[in-house]
């Protein structure tokens, strides 16, 4: 399989592209027209440059309103042609992209762009390129693909093919079943996109929304399955058109971009086994069964107010590292780690940061294949030096430059704790009810959401569920949560638009940190409560017009609402069950706990009470306009 991406999917200069493309491992590229003009190369000279990069110019485009025009238009259109093709030669690439009119004096008539094709395919030949058409979704005769199919096949030239486009079908609602019809010999190229599900006019949903396989709702994956069902093994190549991705990285584009497309491959050959596509070997995605740990990095007094916090859930000190300057507390599953070393990574973290989460380690059923499938999607490797009795933990960097451990339960592994920690006898183990990790809320710029949601998707059996609106009194943040298959383990990725917003206000505090809250689930959440409250813990106060709307709203008792008012429990219930929740204040720049409950089969967040919990919090911290320091 070879690999490609459009110079227009990514940011920058044609030569801040070229430099990107080529590190994230890509075999070749589409050169969009415009990004080849705007450079002072000569075409040989761009040529020459790209492939100085190790790359190959698989397709030139897009070549527009060639089809069905009559008298000087059409010789017009054959002269572009051909001064295109000399181009197309200067750069070193034997295939261009013709996509359907959308010309005003086109003339429909599949034998009539069947002979002008014919005729193309007569100059193509006297220069040894080929002609791939492709159809648009928007085109003014040709919108299908099966119609430019079938103008290919009645222009019966051996240099005419057939170009497909994900999204031009798929956005069409075309069963890509129909693509295991058209003979591989005459498929020339394949494009890859895919796009949120919006109700909008075609042309404009492909100018601003499309994004990478497995980052939006359309079926990429059977699209894919289709045309590798016809033996097609040409590129397989990226081209999106995206606002949010024109401001954004070059190289992380392309990081995401190559990571999508060997995922996407990865998808197919699991599920069309007999398919030979030439895909790297992956291990499969990996299960992932909960959080291991959770390692703040902290210091002095925020050490201690962290601990004193801790106490007062009902953690318990349960050990101490056997070298390092840190605390393991422990209740039930849930293990928080305090790392206060001067050296390391969890140094460089507080010095970043502050006080933060810098590291969180799941809980999966491989974890060396997890950091080898992670590794060959492109992901970062962490490691550091490994003192005396401590375990080498497979590692990569995450969210907001933190670190991600992977722990499974055999060999070493499994027993680290009681290897790297000694026990504290004398920690009381009684603790407040909470028994695990429900999940982690990682807050990031809202322009980094789809590159961390395609990460976890990518390289865990999790799935996303519909993006919602979170609103704050200053603005709005969006809120994607991703899911075990197997719901045992969940993440919320927040991403924020303004400083103003509580998440912003955290991502500007912390310069960048990534965890903003940790909920843990328990049992009884009214037993939990009493529990905390005896114990000192300070829960974020609610006002009484949330319980009378609370009571309005869900017809609830005089009783019930006083029980949770007394306690400041948040309720929420929907059709498969109900929801609780407590909250801690903020501490350390704006993080905080949450303690939750499901009843029955309730699988949200709470999203109806976040408007309020985000006021509550905001009246705790400093005033609008107030530096941090």
């Amino acid at each position: 399989m070879k690999t490609s991406i459009a110079t227009v999917s990514i940011s920058g200069s044609l030569r801040e592209k070229l430099d990107a493309i080529a590190k994230a491992g890509f075999d070749g590229i589409e050169i969009f027209e415009q990004d080849f003009i705007a450079d002072t190369g000569t075409p040989r000279e761009i040529g020459n440059l790209i492939r100085d990069h190790g790359l190959e110019v698989s397709l030139f485009q897009p070549f527009r309103d060639f089809e069905g025009l009559t008298g000087t238009a059409r010789q017009r259109a054959f002269d572009r042609a051909k001064y295109k093709f000399d181009t197309m030669c200067e750069l070193g690439t034997d295939l261009m992209l013709v996509c359907s009119s959308v010309h005003p004096n086109a003339v429909g008539g599949i034998d009539r762009a069947a002979d002008d094709f014919a005729a193309l395919g007569e100059l193509a030949a006297a220069q040894n390129l080929r002609v791939g058409f492709e159809a648009l979704a928007w085109g003014r005769h040709v919108n299908d693909h099966r119609d430019a199919w079938e103008i290919v096949r009645r222009a019966d030239h051996p240099n005419i093919g057939i170009i497909l486009d994900s999204f031009h079908s798929l956005a069409r609602k075309i069963d890509p079943d129909t693509i295991r019809r058209i003979p591989s010999d005459k498929i020339f190229f394949v494009q890859l996109a895919d796009a949120p599900l919006i109700d909008m006019d075609l042309l404009y949903w492909s100018r601003h929304f499309r994004n990478m396989p497995g980052e939006g709702d359309l079926p990429v994956t059977d699209f894919m399955r289709a045309v590798a069902a016809t033996g097609y093994d040409g590129p397989i190549s990226l081209e999106i058109f995206n606002d949010q991705f024109r401001g954004g990285r070059p190289s992380g584009l392309a990081r995401d971009g190559y990571r999508s497309l060997v995922a996407l491959m990865d998808d197919v050959q699991r599920a069309e086994p007999d398919i030979k596509i030439g895909v790297p070997q992956l291990p499969p995605r990996i299960g992932v069964d909960g959080v291991s740990f959770i390692e703040f990095a902290t210091r002095d007094q925020e050490a201690k107010a962290l601990s004193n916090l801790l106490q007062s859930m009902g953690f318990a000190h349960v050990g101490n590292h056997i070298s390092k300057k840190v605390a393991l507390w422990q209740q039930g599953d849930i293990r928080i780690i305090l790392n206060q070393e001067t050296t390391g990574f969890a140094h460089v973290a507080y010095v970043s940061h502050g006080t933060a989460v810098c590291d969180v380690g799941l809980k999966v059923s491989d974890a060396e294949a997890t950091a080898t499938r992670a590794q060959m999607l492109g992901a970062a490797t962490h490691a550091q030096p490994i003192g005396p009795g401590e375990l080498d933990i497979p590692a990569i960097r995450s969210v907001g430059g933190s670190v991600m451990h992977f722990i499974d339960d055999s060999g070493d592994l499994a027993n680290v704790w009681s290897t790297e920690f000694n026990n504290n006898e004398t920690a009381p183990h009684n603790g407040a009810g909470l028994v695990a990790v429900d999940h982690l809320a990682e807050t990031m710029n809202y322009d980094e959401m789809l590159s961390w949601s395609l990460f976890y998707t990518s390289l865990f059996d999790m799935q996303r569920t519909p993006m919602v609106d979170v609103v704050d009194p200053d603005g709005l943040v969006r809120s994607q949560a991703i899911k075990a298959t197997a719901g045992t383990a969940r993440i919320t990725l927040n991403g924020a638009e303004t400083h103003r917003t509580l998440a912003g206000q955290f991502l500007a505090d912390s310069y960048g940190g990534a965890v903003q809250h940790v909920a843990f689930a328990t049992n009884d959440i009214f037993a939990t409560a009493a529990a905390i409250t005896n114990l000192g813990f300070k829960s974020l106060s609610m006002t009484g017009n949330y319980y009378n709307d609370l009571q309005a709203r869900f017809g609830l008792t005089d009783e019930q609402v006083k029980k949770m008012q007394d306690l400041n429990i948040l309720y929420d219930q929907d059709d498969n069950g109900a929801f609780y929740q407590i909250y801690s204040e903020p501490f350390a720049g704006g993080q905080f706990f949450e303690i939750v409950q499901r009843i029955k089969d309730y699988d949200g967040y709470g999203a109806p009470n976040a408007p309020f919990r985000i006021a509550a919090q905001k009246r705790l911290t400093r005033p609008k306009g107030m530096p941090q320091r």
